[in-house]
């Protein structure tokens, strides 16, 4: 199965495809998009169309998202939530579930901790995806990302035997 993990941001939008078979992981592309345009709506399309390529290449099976998280700044978190809207739109136009998990939850899922560094989130997602070349860090978030909903995936399907099992 793949997995697109989504990273969303207004000005850098990471992302990041992972292949799973069984419980291991394995790296398939990984980037990030760099919004065009000086108006909101122009980087909105320019997302939106670069992020519509990457499904339509990589062909995920699922896709996760990172939730938004609130700053001091609301007129950011705003905008980061349309970044955000396209980065759920794009995948589930394609047909795809979405999933979505809090920086804290990725962060356990790949590195132990809930406030895990950027540094960390990137070593770890290296640990786990030998021979990555990472992007940048949003690219790294993204693969993250992908890597939680991936065990989430895995740890579901488990818990949906073991319920068949027992009917």
């Amino acid at each position: 199965m793949r997995v697109l993990g989504i990273d969303p941001g207004l000005r850098n939008l990471g992302w990041g495809v992972i292949e799973t078979a069984g419980s291991r992981l394995s790296h398939v592309a990984n980037g990030i998009i760099h919004s065009e345009g000086k108006d909101l709506a122009a980087r909105l399309l320019s997302l939106y169309a670069a992020l519509t390529r990457i499904v339509a290449d990589h062909a995920p099976d699922a896709a996760a998202v990172e939730q938004t998280f609130v700053n001091k700044d609301g007129a950011g978190t705003l905008k980061l939530g349309q970044a955000r809207g396209i980065a759920m739109l794009v995948p589930a136009q394609a047909g795809l579930a979405v999933g979505e998990y809090s920086p804290n939850a990725v962060k356990k899922a790949v590195v132990g901790v809930g406030h895990a560094d950027k540094g960390q989130i990137a070593h770890m997602v290296r640990y786990q995806l030998p021979g990555v070349e990472l992007a940048g860090a949003d690219a790294a978030d993204a693969l993250a990302i992908a890597i939680c909903h991936a065990h989430h995936l895995q740890s579901a399907g488990r818990l949906a035997a073991a319920m068949r099992g027992v009917a």
